[in-house]
This record gives structure tokens, C-alpha cells and sequence, in this order.
């Protein structure tokens, strides 16, 4: 099944303006930009036939040039991720089986996220959409929960069925625990990971729902599929030892950064 990779990149974050341009410094103190890593790190999944940036902005393509990655211009109309992902298959003739939504705030994504999202979502007949959710250990599930009680919005949070569907998505930290975990303990939560592959007509029927009430509450694209009936598998990663952040706030910028120092990733 041919797989593409889209990687949406939008100058006018709400939260974080000219949040992909943003320069990262990696463990041997090379700087390069948000979105180059994130396009490094798609360059790196098994499978993956096409790697492209979505993006509506001239210096954004500009800058993705400069580094060698294929871009396709959008509209400034596109709401999200997901609206821009549909946009760009149409503008390059469709006929991918899989397309792969590689959000442009997870630099850190390892490409076995991306593999096992494809494979998980090929075993599926029922899903048209997947998404990765990763297990929080303590260390984790403490950082989300001092992201809320500093009034930042951090990471998603994820609740899924027995037979994995999705339930809910927030950026409240869900379920609620009531309890302290160690560091390294297992919790009940999982944090959801910004990365989505879809089937094309699920992708192709989604900028003609409009955006229900959770959607604009959470401020989540992904619970436009769940208000419309779609089922959405939640497909869980491992770690590996790796660990992953999503940049969100200028206040993750140093977090990304000294994971990145301690993982030793350039």
C-alpha cells in the first residue's frame, strides 16, 4: 500500500507564531529549524513512499527548500492539520492508500510510531483513521499535569475502548488518577501523540463536516471524526527508551532541547 507522509506547517500558530521556524539545538549543538527535524524524522520511516511539506506561508517554503524538502502550498483557509493533510493529496492527483499526518510539533516522533500507526491501521478494516498513543510513566504523566497547573495547554491526553476505538481525547489530563506515581511507574494514562494516518475517504470527508462543539472546545481536530460517527483506532507505542515531547510553548524549547542532549539526537 503506497503510503504519504504530509508534514502541515502554519506560520500563524495561535499559541506559538512561527512556531516551525523555531531553531532546536541537537547534542552536538547543531541548530536547525522545527519543521526540518520534523522532515528528518519522516525521511527516517520504513515504507514511506512520498515526504512532503504542506504549508501556506512563502517563508516556510522557503526555508524548506533550503533543506531539500518537497513542498506543496495550501490554502491560508485550511482550519488544521488534518483539513491541510486533504488539501495537499488532492493537489498531488491523490491515489495514496495511506496518508500519514506528521505534525510539525513532534520532532521527536521515532519512526517506529509512524510504521506501527500504518500497520495498525492496515489490520483495521473498520477504522478510517489512526492515531498513536504512547503509555505515561510517572515522570511524564507529572510534567502534563504541571503543564495544567501552570495554565498551559501541554500535551493530549487519550481514552480508547477495549477493542482500542477511541472514546475521547482532551488536553486535560485523563482519567483522572488522584494518585502519585515514581518516576518510572507504570499509569493509567495515555498521552497522545500528534500523528494520524488516514484512508483517503476518510481523509476526503473531512473538511466537508464542520467543526462540532468538542472540537472547538478542545480545540482538537481529531474529535471531528468521533462527532461524525467514524471510528478512530488508538494504536499504542513503545518508548524504546526514548522520550517524547511535543513543542507547544516557547516553555518546551529548552525540555525538547536537553531530551534531545540526553538522547544524543544531532
Amino acid at each position: 500500500m503506497s503510503v504519504l507522509i504530509v508534514i502541515p506547517a502554519r506560520y500563524a500558530s495561535t499559541r506559538y507564531p512561527g512556531k516551525p521556524l523555531v531553531p532546536l539545538t541537537g547534542a552536538t549543538g547543531v541548530a536547525r529549524t522545527l519543521v526540518e527535524r520534523s522532515w528528518r524524522a519522516a525521511r527516517e520511516v520504513a515504507g514511506a513512499d512520498r515526504v512532503v511539506v504542506a504549508t501556506d506561508d512563502a517563508r516556510i517554503r522557503q526555508a524548506c527548500e533550503g533543506f531539500g524538502a518537497e513542498v506543496v502550498m495550501t490554502s491560508e483557509a485550511c482550519g488544521n492539520g488534518t483539513e491541510r493533510c486533504a488539501e495537499a493529496h488532492a493537489a498531488l492527483g491523490g491515489g495514496f492508500e495511506i496518508v500519514v499526518n506528521l505534525q510539525g510539533d513532534a520532532p521527536l516522533t521515532p519512526h517506529w510510531f509512524v510504521e506501527d500507526l500504518v500497520a495498525g491501521l492496515r489490520a483495521d478494516a473498520q477504522a478510517g483513521i489512526a492515531t498513536p498513543v504512547l503509555r505515561c510513566d510517572g515522570a511524564a504523566l507529572n510534567g502534563l499535569l504541571a503543564d495544567r497547573r501552570a495554565g498551559r495547554v501541554g500535551g493530549t491526553t487519550a481514552v480508547f475502548a477495549a477493542d482500542r476505538g477511541a472514546l475521547y481525547f482532551s488536553k486535560e489530563v485523563i482519567p483522572y488518577t488522584g494518585q502519585a506515581f515514581d518516576a518510572t511507574a507504570e499509569t493509567p494514562v495515555f498521552h497522545h501523540v500528534g500523528v494520524y494516518a488516514y484512508r483517503p475517504d476518510a481523509l476526503a470527508a473531512y473538511p466537508g463536516w464542520p467543526a462540532g462543539p468538542l472540537e472547538r472546545l478542545e480545540g482538537l481536530e481529531q474529535l471531528r471524526f468521533l462527532e461524525n460517527g467514524r471510528r478512530v483506532l488508538c494504536v499504542e507505542v513503545e518508548a524504546r527508551g526514548r522520550q517524547f515531547w511535543e513543542l507547544n510553548n516557547p516553555e518546551d524549547v529548552p525540555r525538547i532541547e536537553a531530551m534531545m542532549a540526553q538522547m544524543g539526537l544531532a
